[in-house]
């Protein structure tokens, strides 16, 4: 069974099409699309510009970000790191953590469980 990502039902496979997923500001030139996810994995897609900011946050899940293009700094608990195009680090849930763009970055983020806040996030275009 096929369905596509705005359905939120859960078949066996979920589909998301890039042209039908329109990106909004998550925060002050911060970009988010919410992408593909069924209810134990989430892909999601930040554009940071340059100078930009991911508040200071933590949350319950997992997460895998990938670095596609750009430079950021990273704050992790107790930890600081700079993160450029094709690097990737994992998180633990409910570590705090922030990151700032450098320059103009692109990443993907994995969650699991999928965010259910991130879900309604991208149903609600207010």
């Amino acid at each position: 069974m096929t369905v596509d990502n705005t359905s939120r039902a859960f078949g066996d496979v979920v589909t998301a099409k890039s042209a039908d997923i329109t990106g909004r500001e998550a925060f002050p030139r911060l970009t988010r699309r919410v992408l593909a996810f069924n209810d134990t994995l989430m892909l999601v897609e930040h554009v940071m510009e340059a100078g930009s900011v991911f508040p200071l946050h933590s949350h319950p899940h997992e997460q895998l970000a990938y670095l596609i293009s750009g430079h950021i700094r990273v704050r992790a608990g107790d930890e600081e790191f700079e993160a450029v195009g094709g690097d990737s680090f994992v998180l633990k849930g409910d570590v705090e953590h922030q990151v700032i763009a450098v320059e103009r970055s692109v990443a993907l983020d994995i969650f699991t469980p999928y965010r259910e806040d991130y879900a309604a996030w991208a149903e609600d275009p207010s």
